[in-house]
C-alpha cells in the first residue's frame, strides 16, 4: 500500500523516505531521486532514469558511513555514455549471440550494439528509460521504492507488451533487496540485472583489487572470442582461474581471468526450479574497512565483472576518476541466450505466468 504523501517545499516526504527533483532531460522530462534511510544511518539513493542506484551508504567496522557504489553527481553524466553504472540492464542483460532471438520457432533480430552481439537491451535499453516511482512498504514494515516501466511490443526488437516493476528496499539491518516482476501478453524473454559497481572501501578510493571475492558456483560459461561472445559451453570452475569457491584476493587472481574481465556463473543444476528464497552465492570482504557484502539471489546466473574497462575518463561523485577495477559488479540474472538454452534457467515470460526474481545485497562488518 502506498503511504500518504506530505508536501514540504520541493520534496515528497515519507517515513524514512524522501524524494526530490534530480534533473531534467533535454526534452524537459523530470527525473526524480528517492532516498531510503534506516535507523542505523545507512541510506540508498535511486533515480527514476534507468532505475539507477546512485548511492549506497553503509558503515565500516568503526561505524563510519561511506558510499560504496560508483555514480555521478548530476543527470547529464548519467545521460552521457557510461558503462551502465548503477542501472537496471535489459530487456536482456548481457550479450545475445549474433543478436538473434529464437523463441518457439520464431526468430527476432535485435540490434547489434556490441560488435557482433546485442548487449544490455539495445541502443535505448531499460537503463535509458524514465521509470515511474511510488512509495511502498513490505509486510515487515520496511520502506521501499517501486519503479515501473511499460515496454511496448517491438521496443528494441523484442516481442510482447511487457509491464516491468523493480522494487528497492533498505532493511533495518542494512540489506538492499532488489525484487523484479514482469507480465507480458506474448511469450518473451526477460533477463534483468542490477548493474551497480561496488567498492567496499568507498567510492573513489581507487582500485578494488584488495577485495577478497568468494563465488559459490561449480560451472561457468566463458567467452568464445575477444568480443566476449558467450561460448554456450558449461565448464567446471575447478582447475580454472575462475574458481572463487574459496575466497581469493582479486588483484593476484586477475591474470587468471580471460582479459581480466570475469565470467557468467551457473548457479543451479540443469533443469532445477527457481528457488522460493534467495540462496547466498557470493561474499566479498574489504579488509581495511571491515565491510562485507553478501549476495543472495533466486536468479540462475551471476555475471562477475571486474570493471577492467573503466579507463579514467569518468569522474565520480567524489570528484575522482574511475580507473580500471574501481568497482566490481555482481549481476544476478538469467542466462542471456536462455531463450534457446532453457537448461541454464527459464527466462521466458508467458501470458498468465509472470516472472518474479529477488536478489539481496546484505552489508555487514567483520
Amino acid at each position: 500500500m502506498v503511504a500518504p504523501l506530505q508536501r514540504r517545499r520541493d520534496a515528497w516526504v515519507f517515513p524514512a523516505m524522501q524524494s526530490r527533483l534530480f534533473g531534467q532531460l533535454p526534452n524537459g522530462q523530470a527525473v526524480d531521486l528517492y532516498t531510503l534511510t534506516n535507523a542505523a544511518g545507512a541510506a540508498i539513493e535511486v533515480i527514476t532514469y534507468g532505475a539507477i542506484i546512485r548511492s549506497v551508504r553503509v558503515p565500516d567496522r568503526a561505524g563510519r558511513l561511506d558510499d560504496v557504489v560508483l555514480g555521478f553527481n548530476d543527470l547529464a553524466s548519467y545521460v552521457a555514455p557510461h558503462p551502465y553504472i548503477g542501472a537496471i540492464a535489459g530487456r536482456i542483460a548481457g550479450r545475445v549471440t549474433g543478436g538473434r532471438l529464437e523463441i518457439e520457432g520464431r526468430t527476432y533480430p535485435l540490434v547489434l550494439n556490441n560488435g557482433a552481439n546485442h548487449l544490455h537491451g539495445g541502443l535505448v535499453g531499460l537503463d535509458k528509460r524514465v521509470w515511474t516511482a511510488a512509495h511502498a512498504k513490505r509486510p515487515d514494515g520496511a520502506d521501499s521504492v517501486r519503479l515501473t516501466y511499460f515496454s511496448p511490443d517491438g521496443e528494441e526488437g523484442y516481442p510482447g507488451n511487457l509491464d516491468i516493476a523493480v522494487t528497492y528496499t533498505l532493511t533495518a539491518d542494512s540489506a538492499l533487496i532488489v525484487e523484479t516482476a514482469a507480465t507480458s501478453d506474448q511469450v518473451t524473454p526477460l533477463v534483468l540485472a542490477q548493474h551497480s559497481y561496488f567498492n567496499l572501501a568507498g567510492e573513489g578510493s581507487g582500485p578494488a583489487t584488495g577485495h577478497h571475492v568468494e563465488i559459490r558456483a561449480d560451472r561457468f560459461v566463458g567467452a568464445a572470442d575477444d568480443g566476449f561472445t558467450l561460448s554456450g559451453r558449461a565448464e567446471p570452475v575447478a582447475g580454472s582461474g575462475n574458481d572463487f569457491n574459496q575466497p581469493r584476493e582479486l588483484g593476484p587472481a586477475l591474470d587468471g581471468l580471460f582479459r581480466r574481465h570475469g565470467v557468467i556463473y551457473l548457479l543451479r543444476a540443469p533443469g532445477a526450479p527457481t528457488p522460493v528464497a534467495p540462496n547466498r552465492v557470493a561474499r566479498i570482504t574489504e579488509p581495511a574497512s571491515g565491510r562485507v557484502l553478501e549476495v543472495s539471489t533466486t536468479e540462475p546466473c551471476l555475471q562477475f565483472y571486474t570493471g577492467m574497462a573503466l579507463d579514467g575518463t569518468l569522474v565520480g561523485k567524489s570528484g575522482r576518476t574511475y580507473g580500471p577495477y574501481a568497482g566490481l559488479c555482481f549481476e544476478c540474472q538469467g542466462y542471456p541466450d536462455g531463450a534457446s538454452r532453457p537448461e541454464f534457467g527459464d527466462i521466458l515470460v508467458r501470458p498468465g505466468r509472470p516472472q518474479h526474481r529477488t536478489t539481496v545485497y546484505a552489508f555487514k562488518t567483520n
